[in-house]
């Protein structure tokens, strides 16, 4: 048998029992780092997880364990003066719970325990970035080389995320290692600014080859161990898992493949981030992904908050508008119950000039922050719309009728602010390049404090 990728020896074997296949309770330790007792006085198994701590306390006089933390309550064990009980937790009106050498759950009074000791500390995992995460994605094709950014700082900046690996269209796991022209240098840059290099690896939007790879176990094994391969390569902090226009009938086998990958990744101390848009959209493109499955399985999730109207809208409207932004943040927290800690809000650092015709035929083009003063005129009138927390534009030609929701510093800073308020891990941008000069020193003083 595999566990993460290395072969174990299984004591006992799985079973198959009308259709359901069941696995030896006793080998669960070897992938989930707990620890398994078979009580048989009892016929009572006990599972305690190792990276949590455990405290033994001794009894001060002979006991009997309620049911409830109550004097009336049934008894459901006993034990005798100096035998050691298992503290779970303390509970109101100074009882106890406790779990007897039997494996008996129950309750005592507090002051019948003494010598509480800790005889296992909860496993502290250090995050790789302490504060805020305050990251880029640094996109280009796989047909150009890495941009060269020497002797280049980003103020603020503590993670970039390159693409450099992709999948290419085949039936087969080929990849694009876009990492081999300029990608060394690209991660020397990097680090010699103490950046963390989350290494981007996209499907490149292949709904039909990425389907044919996720459900087949030895096609999505030899994905794995390619991912990984390229990881140790380039000496990579983290890998960014962007994987889009999934099947929605791929939604399990996706989240079951980054249950595969990550204990692997984070076993060489490498973090994985997910890629994931907002909840309640279309199948292919928001309930194609079970967000709570893949926030447990991953260290992050990277909320790509933006393309509220798209190309494919009927009507003109904002990317990425505060409030849209905001409601979506707490289906993250409420309905998908994702935790605050594993949200990284991804930020649009463009946005879209909508032009309206005579005969109502709507179009969009993608606008770069850096250049939307050059897009439109310099004496058109900008409104602030209260509840996207953005500029927005509106003017006429003979022919068009054209609008704008403006992304700028000012509608960043009120994202921005969503992070500090709802405590998020951080926040990232699409794309590096596309920004105005003072976006970096923006996100350094809110993310950071400073």
């Amino acid at each position: 048998m595999k566990v993460n990728g290395a072969n174990v020896q299984l004591v006992d074997t799985a079973i198959r029992k009308d259709g359901t296949v069941y696995m030896p309770i006793s080998e669960l330790g070897n992938v989930y780092n707990v620890e398994v007792n078979i009580i048989k006085d009892t016929n009572i198994v006990t599972i305690d997880s190792l990276d949590r701590e455990l405290i033994k306390a001794d009894v001060t006089k002979d006991l009997s364990i309620k049911y409830k933390a109550r004097f009336l309550s049934k008894t459901v064990d006993k034990v005798k003066k100096g035998e050691k009980v298992i503290f779970v937790s303390d509970v109101k009106d100074g009882w106890t719970k406790v779990r007897t050498q039997d494996g008996i759950l129950g309750y005592v009074k507090k002051d019948k325990l003494t010598n509480k000791i800790a005889v296992r500390e909860t496993l502290e995992t250090k995050p790789q970035i302490e504060g805020k995460i305050n990251m880029f994605w640094d996109y280009y094709s796989e047909y150009v080389k890495a941009p060269d950014r020497t002797g280049t700082s980003i103020e603020g900046v503590n993670v970039v995320a390159p693409s450099f690996f992709s999948l290419q269209k085949s039936d087969d796991v080929k990849i694009n290692d876009n990492a081999t022209r300029g990608g060394k240098e690209y991660i020397e840059w990097a680090k010699s600014n103490n950046y963390k290099v989350w290494a981007m690896f996209s499907n490149n939007s292949y709904q039909e080859p990425t389907s044919k790879i996720l459900n087949d176990f030895k096609l999505r094994q030899k994905l794995i161990e390619q991912i990984i391969e390229l990881a140790v390569k380039y000496d990579v902090d983290g890998i960014n898992i962007d994987f889009e226009y999934l099947k929605m009938s791929d939604k399990d086998i996706f989240s079951q493949f980054v249950i595969e990958l990550a204990p692997r990744l984070r076993e060489l101390g490498i973090v994985v981030s997910v890629d994931v848009t907002a909840p309640d959209g279309s199948e292919n493109w928001s309930l194609c992904y079970n967000r709570k499955i893949l926030a447990k399985a991953a260290d992050y999730l990277c909320f790509m908050a933006y393309d509220q109207h798209g190309t494919s809208s009927p009507k003109p409207g904002t990317v990425a508008g505060c409030d849209w932004v905001e409601k979506n943040i707490n289906k993250f927290l409420k309905q998908e119950d994702v935790a605050k800690e594993k949200i990284i809000l991804g930020m649009p650092l463009y946005t879209r000039l909508w032009k309206t015709d005579i005969n109502e035929k709507i179009t969009s083009t993608v606008v770069n922050m850096n250049q939307v003063s050059s897009n439109i005129p310099s004496d058109a009138p900008k409104t602030w719309d209260e509840e996207t927390k953005q500029y927005y534009v509106e003017y006429n030609s003979e022919k068009y009728k054209f609008q704008m929701w403006i992304e700028d510093e000012k509608s960043i800073e009120e994202k921005l602010k969503l992070i500090v308020k709802y405590d998020l891990a951080g926040g990232s941008y699409w794309e590096k390049d596309r920004e105005t000069e003072g976006i970096w020193a923006l996100t350094n003083e809110i993310l950071n404090n400073k």
